[in-house]
Parts: structure tokens; sequence; C-alpha cells
């Protein structure tokens, strides 16, 4: 059949051929059945009803929802909800169970930080007004205080412009209370250098001067000359024990160092040269023995007769001179040795602006005031004198400290913790019949209390009220009298916790444990006070 028979031939049946790009017919479908949702408010009881009364699978997506709403009641911390919610719930946790971690696992962390108040979360308890008081506000937060590795450096901003007042001219008005930042941070870049001074001693309390290693917690600062303090007593034979350290008994032992500021971008930012001189407290059987020894003596060493004399002569306590003074067998004394490095120091720097500042804890305190006295009467051109006593002790009577105000070159500020007795002796000296004197503090004072800390029980003992950590840590969160602890203290607690534990309160102990922080450790310098290793010089170079 030809093309055009096939084309004109009529069929016996229609063909339908589909267009080679048209589209398959699609078969409308009916709409999905919506359950009535149990979270929308607007669902009527009645939908509800009928909702529950479905097939087997309408019941199983309203036990999911029902399950799904216990769990957001649980991290919405919402009380428990009826009955049949309830085990709707229990039968979905169960079904989870191999799915989820423990709740320990997934909120250890969070719970050790008992941050309930900003992230509610199942198993924590409720926050009450103290805790928020004494909770860190994050966990950065919480880490950086646990961090040994946290160096307090000096203010970055310049303070060239008011140094002199920073340095006591003045005696520090407008300062304490409110407690400026500047002056806050200074207070523990110096109170540091006395922790320095600690730990060098007690990692190796004999070496000599050549071999002690001291790290400074600010590298801008270089040691120059190692100090050695000696009692003019000695330990009787009868009361040497056979294990007893050498160190313990010795007359002679270091007790601290002078050093001076060589960064030029930090003379630069200060407004003149500092010069430190550094002196740890007790830590000898002599120098305890001295401590004691607390009849007031006139500072040239010997008694006058004369009772009008005796009532206007500058007298201190007789330990704390006899090791000020006293020159031990291979060293110098330690008032020789400051004024020396001292007169060295202000000639190598002639024509530089100048700054002594003499900071000790407990004897170096009282010690600081004697080096402080000597530089302003014996150097003539001396610079000003600045010295910060972190809980010192009384030293001599009220001529005492009419010699150091009146010479207008010593200015001094005592920092004193409440109930830190050490600040309150020695009290009365013994009473002759014909005369009857008493010692006087000297200087400014700011007053920090533990009390006010977050972290430090109220009951704090008396070590702990006059350990030198416990003062930094107050300092650093002090704002002011009758206001709270700074919110944004950042020192690291750990030295704290490790030396004082028994007075940290016991939500901080477990937190660091959490944290993965033992409490019990000992305290290690090269990790706290990681700042680079510098040796102090010997006295010849």
């Amino acid at each position: 059949m030809t093309i055009a028979a096939a084309v004109t031939a009529p069929t016996t049946s229609p063909v339908h051929v589909a267009p080679r790009h048209a589209a398959p017919a699609v078969q409308p479908r009916a709409a999905p059945r919506r359950e009535p949702s149990p979270l929308n408010p607007n669902t009527p009881a009645q939908a509800l009803r009928s909702a529950a009364s479905a097939p087997p699978s309408s019941s199983a997506a309203a036990d999911g929802a029902r399950a799904h709403i216990a769990n957001l009641d649980k991290v919405l911390g919402k009380p428990p909800r009826p009955a049949s919610h309830a085990a709707a719930a229990a039968r979905q946790e169960q079904e989870q169970d191999g799915e989820q971690e423990p709740l320990s696992v997934r909120h250890g962390l969070l719970n050790a930080l008992n941050l309930s108040f900003f992230v509610p979360m199942p198993g924590m308890r409720a926050r009450t007004a103290a805790d928020e008081h004494m909770s860190p506000r994050s966990l950065m937060h919480m880490q950086q205080l646990l961090s040994a590795d946290s160096p307090r450096a000096s203010p970055r901003s310049t303070i060239a412009p008011r140094w002199r007042s920073l340095h006591g001219e003045g005696g520090w008005a407008g300062l304490l209370d409110p407690l400026d930042s500047d002056l806050r941070r200074e207070l523990l870049r110096y109170g540091d250098f006395v922790q320095a001074a600690y730990q060098a001693f007690h990692s190796l309390p004999t070496a000599s001067a050549r071999h002690r290693g001291l790290m400074l917690p600010d590298r801008s600062y270089r040691p120059t000359r190692s100090l050695f303090a000696t009692s003019a007593l000695s330990m009787p034979p009868w009361a040497k024990r056979p294990n007893t350290p050498e160190w313990l008994t010795q007359q002679s032992n270091w007790i601290g160092y002078v050093a001076v500021c060589e960064s030029e971008r930090e003379v630069a930012r200060m407004g003149r040269r500092d010069i430190a001189i550094v002196l740890r407290g007790t830590a000898t059987c002599l120098e305890w023995a001295e401590n004691l020894r607390a009849s007031l003596v006139p500072l040239d060493g010997e008694s006058s007769d004369g009772a009008e004399a005796g009532a206007e002569e500058p007298k201190v306590a007789r330990g704390f001179l006899s090791l000020y003074k006293t020159a031990g067998e291979k060293v110098k004394s330690l008032s020789e040795e400051v004024m020396d490095e001292v007169r060295r120091l202000m000639e190598k720097y002639k024509g530089e602006e100048l700054s002594i500042t003499v900071v000790g804890h407990s004897l170096g305190a009282a010690l600081a005031l004697l080096v402080a006295d000597e530089v302003a009467t014996s150097i003539p051109d001396a610079p000003p004198v600045a010295v910060v006593s972190f809980g010192g002790p009384k030293v001599g009577n009220a001529a005492f400290v009419d010699r150091l105000s009146s010479s207008g070159k010593v200015n001094v500020l005592r920092i004193v913790n409440a109930g830190d007795m050490v600040t309150k002796v020695p009290g009365v000296a013994p009473r002759l019949p014909h005369k009857k004197e008493q010692y006087q503090h000297v200087g400014a004072e700011l007053r920090i209390d533990s009390k006010n800390s977050p972290c430090l029980r109220p009951d704090a003992g008396p070590a702990c009220r006059h350990d030198l950590e416990a003062y930094l840590h107050l300092i650093d969160g002090f704002t002011g009298t009758g206001r709270p602890f700074r919110h944004d203290a950042r020192r690291s607690v750990i030295r704290l916790l490790q030396l004082q534990r028994g007075n940290v309160k016991k939500e901080y102990v477990n937190r660091a444990r959490e944290l993965g922080v033992d409490p019990t450790a000992p305290v290690d310098a090269g990790r706290s006070m990681a700042y680079g290793n510098c040796a102090v010089a010997s006295p010849s170079s």
C-alpha cells in the first residue's frame, strides 16, 4: 500500500498516539488528614478527644507529641504533667535510652558551674542568691580563674602623666576608696614580685647568689642583686634536731632582691625608671625568734638613759633592727647591701627620672620601712620612695612615724586584711615605771576583707587572712568599701586553692575538680610564675 493510500484509508478502530512531550496525567489525591496538635492552644478539646479515639496510627502520633511535651517540660524546668502524659513520656524515654548519653556526661561541666540560672537543665538544683554572687558568670571565666598561667601584667595604658600620684605623692588621696584601676594593677605587680621572692627562697633555700633562680612576673624588670638578712641570735645546740634542715636554723638567709626596670618601652609608659626592692616574710626559726623581740630601741642601736630624750627618740622593734643591721660571716648586712645597690643604680641612670619602690609582706614589710628611712636620710638626692606593705606589723614609736612623714621623700601604703592579727602587733612595748611608749602605724591604709571574697569562707582562719596570695586575690576584686567583689576580677585562684584549700568554699573546690584542677596538688612554681627565668646577679656584677 502506498503512503497516500495508508493515509486516506478508513480505520476500523481509532489509534491514539500520545504527544512526544506530553506529561502523564496526574490523578487527584485526597488531602492528608492532619491531626490536631496539642501544642496549639487554639485546638479545641473536642478535637483532641477525637484524635485520642482514632486508629492506632493516630494514637502513636499523639503519644509522640505527648512525649515531646514532656521533654520540653523537663528542659524548661516546669512541674510534672498528669500521670497519663508522664507515662507516655516514660515510654518514650525508655525507647531512647540506648541513644542518649547519661546526664552526667552531657551536662557535667555545666552542672559543675551551676549555670541553671542561664541555661536550665535537667537535674540542676535551683540557684540561690548566695550561689549567684559566688559563682563565675561563664565557663570561660571559670577556666580563666582556675588557670595557672594567667599573668597579671602592668596596665597597658600609659600612666606617665600621673605616676607621682600613683607612687604616693599626696598620700594616695582619692585613689584607695574606690580603688583606682591603675593603682590596683601596680599593687598586684609588686605583690607578685614578693611571691617570686617566696618561691625563689623555698625552691633553693641554701643556694648562693650566683646560683639562685628567680622567676619575675614582669619581664621588663631585671634582678640586679640578691639580699640577705642575718639574725644576731643563734640556735642553741639543745634545740637542734638531727633531721632539721640547715636553712631553718642558719643565721644568714636569702630574703629578697633588687630589680630595675630595663624596658625602655615600659619606662616611657610609667614615666620614670623604677627601682624595686623586694623582701619576703618570715621563713626560718631565727627570723621567728627575732619577731618576738618587741622591745623598742633607738635606730642607732644604743638606748639612751634620759627619760625626756628617750621619749623623743625614734625607736623601732629590736628584732627588726637586728635583722636589718647584722652582718653575716660571708655576707654584708641587709642595710649595706641595699644602700650600695641603690647608690650604684642611681649613678648608672644618673640624669633620668627615677623612683624607688620598697615592697614586702609581713616581716618584709617591716624591713621595708627601715630601708625607706635609711634611703631618705642617708642619700640626699634620693628619688621619691614608696613603701607597699602587705600585712605588715607595727615597727616603731610615734617619733619614728614623724621622722618618716617629715622626710618629704617617703610615702607608705599599708594594705590590711581585716582580722589579720600580724597587722595588730607588736601592741605595746614593755612598760617601765618611768616611760610609756606605744607602737604606731605609719602611712595610708587600704583595708580589705576576706568576707567580701566570693570563694573564701567567711570564717577563714588567721593563716588565710595573713596569706599573701589571699591579699592579692582580695585586691584584685576590691572596688570600694561596702561594694560587691569586682565581677570581672580575673586573677587566677589556683594558688589560693592549693595554699588555702581548707578556707575556700566547698562549692569552689568541687568545681575546680570538675574542671580537672587538683586542689591538693603542690604549688608548681614553674607554672604559676611561668614568665621566664632570670638569674639574680651576684653583688659584684
